[in-house]
């Protein structure tokens, strides 16, 4: 044991503050603790040192890292060399404390064990020791052994040091005031260790209620729980394929590990507001489809109006009216309702495009009448069955339109409402922003291109082709590539989508690369890129 001077104290508290730097800046948890133990060799001038973490069950103390000078050994961390030096139990047969061993007295008793001379001690199991000497002809002399803890008093690892040297190289015993040197490293390490922990449980924590989310849209609708997935990696791919350009509009797009993280989670989240919206009209596949398809009522309607004309035509048969006229008219009368029911059928589908005629035809069968099982003659079809079965475009109204466009308000709304960490601040903004247009015809804020982040221009042009081409939505047939393609040109042109993003998104081949792994092969036809509107190979 030596004293140590004022300049190599001076030296020791330098080197803790160094470490706390360091520890505060540090966000990867094995390269700290390899820190950490080899700043407390240094700082004590120790011959080598293990570090042990607790087990996930606690049971245990598993070996984390060591290191020897005379010996040349580094083991774990850094090294990548795994070493094969077993766990310290934690307790007995019975559940009982293991005090045995220094490494797990030290761990139950939350308290440091200094000792002279291992060979010397009593009350230790040091077979394990002396079985190391004797494999690598070592001698252990001095041992410091100090619990790592938290501010609760929960085990984070256990700090040991081996042989302490003089000035001169000779081993001896580690001080009192290395002692205090190492407890206060360990509490300081310790609260590093318990922030990193915290932060890295808090980001799962946060990735399990984005996972929560996104469960509860999938089995509410399953297709929007597959856009919800899909959509934050087509995000990622484009973004990737921007920043890597390195020339054009987007130059300067650079993104870090951070951006990707923050980008990803804004995709995850980007429809989270439709766990709001009603399943009805998300899920809404034909035009007259409530909570289930309102054109079996039209078919009982038809099925009434063809038995009364048969009906009509036996009564005046009976009357001794002319049989073959009377025939000749109930073909007539039934054949005009039959291919008045099948056009409503087609119409109930939704399409592209209904014409003026075609809306026009399904008023003029409205006004047909029929009576009710109370005997009430009524109008063919109601007012509201009308107002459905002449949508213009797929299948939804414009108030469920607005229904719809309103899990956008919902989205922003509910991201908004969080209190996210600095480095995730943007998540609410990427989110939010891909229903906006470039020329501000989008919702929900109507900014123009040059107010949306990039993030979010890109998130508008995934969230429109993975619409296009999905396999699963029960409104529509999906696009193959070379359509998709073309109306994603159209917009690019007509201030729906950015331009230079979308460049990136055909000569890169982001388009390629994402229908190879997530569509069907039927979709991957051949595409004349320079067919492309608003686009120039």
């Amino acid at each position: 044991m030596h004293e140590l001077n004022h300049d190599q104290i001076a030296q020791r508290l330098d080197q803790l503050t160094e470490l706390s730097v360091a520890l505060g800046a540090g966000h990867d948890i094995d390269l700290l603790l390899e820190r950490i133990l080899l700043v407390a060799k240094r700082m004590t001038d120790a011959d080598g040192g293990t570090l042990y973490r607790p087990s996930s069950d606690r049971r245990t103390l598993c070996f984390h890292l060591s290191v020897n000078e005379t010996l040349g050994l580094h083991l774990g961390g850094s090294s990548g060399n795994p070493g094969d030096i077993a766990p310290v139990a934690l307790t007995g047969e019975h559940g009982e404390p293991n005090l045995e061993s220094v490494a797990a007295y030290a761990a139950n008793q939350r308290q440091s064990v200094n000792i002279a001379d291992v060979y010397q001690a009593e009350g230790f199991n040091f077979s394990g020791m002396r079985a190391f000497d004797q494999r690598f002809g070592y001698r252990s002399q001095s041992f410091l052994t100090v619990p790592m803890c938290d501010q609760t008093g929960e085990l984070l690892g256990v700090l040991q040091l081996i042989n302490a040297r003089d000035p001169q190289g000779a081993v001896g015993t580690f001080s009192a005031t290395d002692q205090r040197f190492i407890e206060a490293l360990a509490a300081q390490a310790a609260v590093a260790l318990t922030n990193q922990q915290l932060v890295g449980q808090l980001e799962k924590l946060l990735e399990g209620i984005v996972n929560l989310i996104n469960i509860g849209i999938d089995e509410k609708s399953p297709y929007t729980g597959r856009h919800c997935q899909f959509v934050p990696v087509l995000t990622m791919m484009l973004a990737e394929a921007a920043s890597d350009a390195g020339q054009g509009p987007l130059a300067n797009f650079r993104m870090t590990d951070a951006d990707r993280k923050e980008l990803w989670l804004a995709g995850l989240l980007h429809d989270c507001g439709k766990i709001t919206t009603p399943v009805h009209v998300v899920d809404k596949a034909t035009k007259l489809q409530t909570i289930y398809d309102r054109i079996g009522l039209v078919d009982t309607r038809f099925e009434v109006l063809l038995r009364d004309a048969e009906l009509r035509a036996l009564k005046e048969q009976l009357a001794g009216g002319d049989p073959d006229a009377i025939r000749a008219r109930l073909r007539q009368e039934q054949g005009t309702l039959r291919a008045e029911r099948a056009f409503l059928r087609h119409a109930n589908v939704g399409s592209e495009g209904m014409s003026p005629d075609e809306e026009e035809r399904v008023r003029h069968i409205a006004a047909r009448r029929w009576t009710d099982a109370d005997g009430v003659e009524r109008p063919f079809l109601s007012a509201d069955e009308v107002h459905n079965l002449t949508i213009r475009y797929g299948t939804l109204t414009a108030e469920e339109r607005a229904v719809i466009n309103n899990h956008i308000v919902m989205t922003v709304r509910m991201l908004e409402s969080l209190p996210w960490p600095k480095h995730l601040r943007h998540v609410p903004e990427f989110a939010g922003g891909h229903h906006e247009r470039m020329d501000g015809k989008g919702y929900p804020k109507g900014l123009r291109g040059d107010q949306m982040s990039i993030p979010a221009r890109v998130m508008a042009i995934a969230d429109i082709f993975e619409a296009l081409t999905a396999s699963d939505r029960p409104y529509k047939k999906p696009k193959p590539l070379s359509e998709a393609l073309e109306i994603l040109g159209r917009f690019s042109l007509n201030g729906h989508i950015d331009p230079a993003l979308f460049d990136i998104f055909v000569r890169r081949k982001v388009y390629l690369e994402f229908a190879r792994g997530h569509l069907d092969p039927a979709q991957i036809d051949a595409v004349d890129e320079s067919a492309i509107p608003g686009y120039t190979p």
